[in-house]
């Protein structure tokens, strides 16, 4: 008989052993659970610098290729300057017409002046003069402008990266005939970019702008990469849909809204620029009860 309790007595002891393991273990399942808040419904974002031209013409160069690495104030298209530098060239030459006319001007006005006081000019006379004088001033310096337009659309010929970045969605060849305003590419700074994150109404109310997060890419599974929270916005994302839900219809049904959180990269857990906008990951915000 005696065999049969201490049996017993091994399974209850070892029955015990594991309910109190078990329950540590969803203790600290519980505790990490609240100190560690994750979602999988986030993605990464960044800067996307759309490239159009500001001015019509015909495509003489494509200095760049998709996915190509460029730096700021690289040449990325060059539109044929011919058409444009003709128009530099007659607005020159009319603002050196209209120059001339205000230099002449105002040397007639200097003398009528002088004259006037002199009583040799009729008040009529002076009157007119100065009036040609004004006139003359006025066209001179709007032959200026019409200068500096057809320079700085020469300028414009030559469009330039905004930023340092990688090329992307190139949609123009040489020989195209452009409008302005027309997407050509887009070019991305993968060195600015962070993840947004929908997290649960009921998972942010700890936390706060600079905890710490992990950040685990669908791309790289066993790899993590670190950030920190950076801001929290101020809205759900249905109440800036393009239909935000109507709630006094009748048909209620209470939903647990997501909110965006957006999550900044540390400087240095990115250096080779291996993640791209668009990516799927997975983020742990490291967050403390208080």
């Amino acid at each position: 008989m005696s065999l049969p309790n201490t049996k017993k007595g091994k399974i209850v002891f070892v029955l015990a052993i594991l309910g109190i393991l078990l329950a540590g273990a969803l203790l600290v399942y519980i505790v990490y659970g609240f100190n560690h808040i994750t979602t999988d419904d986030a993605y990464i974002e960044g800067r996307i610098h759309s490239i159009a031209p500001k001015i019509p013409g015909t495509v003489k160069a494509v200095a760049v290729e998709d996915n190509q690495n460029v730096r700021k104030g690289e040449v990325l298209v060059e539109i044929d300057p011919v058409d444009y530098e003709l128009k530099v060239n007659e607005a020159q030459a009319n603002f050196d017409i209209r120059k001339a006319s205000f230099e002449q001007a105002a040397r007639d006005k200097e003398r009528a002046e002088v004259l006037f006081k002199q009583e040799v000019y009729p008040k009529e006379r002076y009157e007119n003069t100065f009036t040609a004088y004004n006139l003359t001033k006025a066209q001179m310096e709007a032959a200026q402008a019409q200068l500096k337009i057809a320079q700085q659309n020469l300028e414009y010929t030559k469009i330039y990266a905004p930023t340092d970045g990688y090329v992307t969605k190139k949609s123009v060849e040489t020989g195209n005939q452009l409008q302005a305003g027309q997407p050509l590419m887009a070019v991305i700074a993968l060195d600015d970019i962070w993840v947004i994150a929908n997290y649960k109404e009921t998972q942010l109310k700890n936390v706060k702008p600079g905890q710490r997060v992990v950040i685990k890419i669908d791309t790289y599974p066993g790899k993590k990469f670190l950030g920190k929270v950076d801001s929290i916005m101020a809205g759900t994302g249905a109440a800036f849909s393009l239909f935000p839900p109507e709630n006094a219809l009748g048909n209620y049904v209470k939903v647990v809204q997501r909110i965006p959180v957006k999550i900044v990269f540390d400087k240095n857990t990115d250096t080779k620029h291996v993640l791209r906008i668009g990516m799927s990951c997975v983020p742990t915000i490291i967050a403390k009860n208080e």
